[in-house]
């Protein structure tokens, strides 16, 4: 299955478009959850949320929810990869509050941070072999066969991205399952996503993993609802392609 969502649920633009206007935010996670089998939790890699919030997300979302969580900015940003133990270990601890609606861990690298294969191998090895983790570097220097090496080893996934219409990575196929981000896109209004971008994202999926796709789509371009509108009409056109998404509105 394509597991389709947005990254973030807490935007207030969203009221009218997505939410109703008397719906207090402190609902948002259940009316999300309804109409989406996934989100992208970006918060996480500003500030680490406590155990409890975690827990909390848990039981405010139906079984089948799925949250993709964003690893704190602390090891990937100030560590640079550096000494992984603590706080990959202190991530998980809170993480795990989640409990089964745990999904991926995203682990994305600042665009000055260049290629180090041993760092992220080291990284990637302090992971249970029951955590999915997808890495988005974003510096050219990455793109190298020893760091394609390194993410099929761990059968961690290389998150492809798209900004402006374009990949801003290559697109390897280094585990079973896949990982992709919608940043921003040409349409109008800006940051929509045209519907040839679109299908040709699906077809990239379908050509990679096949029409029992198992991936994860989340949609970053939050402005306006832009991400809600695109991902509902990723899905369909995902669907007409053969593939299985998740709900959407």
């Amino acid at each position: 299955m394509i597991l389709v969502g947005t990254s973030g649920w807490q935007y207030r633009d969203w009221r009218g478009p997505f939410y109703p206007e008397k719906l207090p935010q402190r609902a948002w996670l259940e009316h999300y959850a309804e109409r989406f089998a996934t989100v992208e939790i970006n918060n996480a890699f500003y500030r680490l949320p406590e155990r409890d919030t975690f827990a909390a997300w848990r039981e405010r979302t139906p079984g089948d929810f799925c949250v993709g969580v964003k690893m704190s900015r602390y090891l990937t940003h100030i560590k640079r990869l550096k000494d992984p133990a603590e706080p990959v270990k202190r991530f998980l601890d809170h993480a795990d509050g989640l409990g089964d609606r745990l999904g991926p861990v995203l682990v994305q690298l600042p665009p000055n941070l260049k290629v180090d294969a041993g760092a992220l191998d080291a990284v990637l090895a302090r992971f249970p072999s029951g955590i999915r983790v997808a890495v988005e570097p974003r510096h050219e220097s990455w793109w190298v066969d020893e760091v394609r090496a390194v993410l099929t080893t761990h059968a961690a996934a290389l998150s492809w991205a798209d900004r402006l219409g374009r990949p801003t990575t290559p697109l390897w196929r280094t585990t079973d399952w896949g990982y992709l981000r919608f940043h921003e896109g040409r349409a109008t209004p800006r940051p929509r996503y045209g519907r040839s971008a679109l299908r040709t994202w699906a077809g990239r999926l379908k050509d990679a993993f096949g029409a029992d796709a198992d991936a994860y789509v989340y949609f970053n371009n939050d402005h306006g609802g832009a991400a809600v509108t695109d991902a509902a009409a990723f899905a369909r056109i995902a669907a007409a392609a053969g593939l299985t998404p998740s709900r959407t509105p």
